[in-house]
């Protein structure tokens, strides 16, 4: 009677550790399905983040700005002057990068877009061969002679993070069909659409 409890208690775990098992290995799936996109170049890992540490950076950032363009050229700003320095490992999570002070175009790319979403700014990663950069749509008749990227009729201004100083309607330095893929950050979903143009 003793040996068929023990046996059964004995079962009862293993099944238990099974399916935890199951369940980890989903969940750690579903992860890398949101945190991984396959470029030309290879896989590039996701690493935007919502934070208190963020939140509150961005807010000191622009709480003296009354303009869109001010919040996002403000943000920009702080972005570019963290020193570029490539990070030949995976890439640091923007808490990190203000860390250490440095970080390259994914991290500092990954920074700028989690503070601009904080402000509940639309923006998406475009990665073109060996870089990434960030682009938004920003309403303001200052940069109604700023070329952008129109894609399906909607303009996107280009946010450079790895220039220094740069302005928000940075310069395209690739060619449209460089563009490997658009990413919402924060689902890691490619963004499909049908036309885009650069004027």
């Amino acid at each position: 009677m003793k040996h068929e409890i023990t046996k059964n208690f004995s079962l009862l775990i293993i099944t238990i550790g099974f399916i935890a098992f199951i369940y980890i290995s989903v969940k750690a799936f579903s992860i890398v399905q949101k945190t991984q996109i396959s470029t030309s170049d290879g896989i590039y890992i996701n690493h935007v983040t919502t934070s208190e540490e963020i939140e509150e950076k961005a807010f000191k950032l622009t709480k003296k700005c009354q303009s869109e363009l001010c919040e996002v050229q403000s943000i920009l700003d702080y972005v570019t002057h963290i020193p570029y320095k490539t990070n030949h490992f995976q890439a640091h999570s923007p808490q990190r990068t203000i860390q250490l002070d440095f970080g390259d175009c994914d991290d500092k790319s990954n920074l700028l877009i989690s503070m601009l979403h904080t402000l509940d700014k639309e923006a998406y990663f475009v990665l073109v061969p060996k870089h990434i950069f960030v682009i938004a749509p920003v309403e303001d008749k200052r940069l109604g002679e700023t070329k952008g990227l129109w894609i399906d009729g909607k303009k996107y201004f280009i946010l450079e993070s790895t220039a220094k100083g740069s302005a928000v309607g940075f310069p395209l330095h690739y060619k449209l069909d460089e563009i490997n893929v658009i990413v919402e950050p924060f689902t890691n979903d490619k963004y499909t659409f049908k036309q885009i143009a650069w004027r």
